[in-house]
């Protein structure tokens, strides 16, 4: 019986890794874009890779970066970063509902390893997840993210400029991979996902409104989504 559940246990975390995969590509590429930006500002290489093996937030990682050049003071670094990467808290709090009771630091490890694309891929799984396959599902994004940094820091002297600057297109792709083949799957979700893309066209291009960092933009267009889809498609408890 204990060699069925060690087994069980070890698919969990090769389950969570090769859903990791395709992630951890994506984040290769990006992350060498935040390379060659960091390396080209004057920060050497293992500066970079240590922001990257800290933080694991590309938004924050490039406005943190940008503001680091820029000789930014201390507060407004810390204010910054926090309101970019907020949403990260709504999003371990949705992942909490449905992860299996584990340990405080295993919890520590899945908050410090959610991201936009992990969090959604764990939240659309059936029924309660665990700590293997959360594992699983980080470690390739973050193993990707760390290389890729260290790859971009190493190459501004050789790769082109214009190939530096396309592969920040990469993110968008990867973003676009989550949630058409959700939307296609379930038409709910498809309209939640367009509802909450109307509401980011208004914040960007209405006037107070688009002065709403990205971080708070993406919070309350989810939320607001989310909300509407609630109310006009309530998922009722078996």
């Amino acid at each position: 019986m204990e060699g069925v559940e060690n087994l069980k246990v070890e698919s969990y975390f090769r389950e969570g890794i090769k859903k990791g995969i395709p992630i951890g590509l994506g984040y290769l590429s990006v992350s060498i874009t935040f390379g060659m930006i960091a390396a080209r500002g004057g920060l050497d290489v293992s500066t970079a890779v240590l922001i990257s093996m800290t933080n694991l937030t590309s938004a924050g990682q490039f406005a943190g970066v940008d503001l680091i050049l820029n000789n930014a003071i201390y507060m407004e670094l810390a204010l910054t970063i926090f309101i970019i990467n907020i949403r990260y808290a709504l999003m371990s709090f949705a992942i909490s509902q449905k992860l299996e009771k584990t340990s405080l630091i295993k919890r520590m490890i899945i908050a410090f390893g959610i991201t936009d694309e992990t969090y959604t891929l764990a939240s659309v799984e059936e029924g309660k997840i665990n700590y293997k396959f959360m594992f699983g599902l980080i470690l390739i994004p973050y193993l990707g993210w760390a290389v890729g940094t260290f790859i971009g820091a190493i190459s501004t002297e050789f790769m082109p400029a214009n190939l530096q600057d396309a592969l920040g297109i990469a993110l968008y792709g990867m973003f676009l991979a989550i949630i058409i083949p959700a939307g296609k799957k379930d038409k709910n979700i498809a309209l939640g996902i367009v509802i909450s893309i109307v509401f980011s066209f208004i914040i960007f291009y209405f006037p107070y409104l688009n002065k709403i960092s990205s971080g708070f933009s993406i919070i309350i267009c989810s939320l607001i989504g989310a909300l509407i889809m609630a109310k006009l498609k309530p998922i009722m408890e078996e």
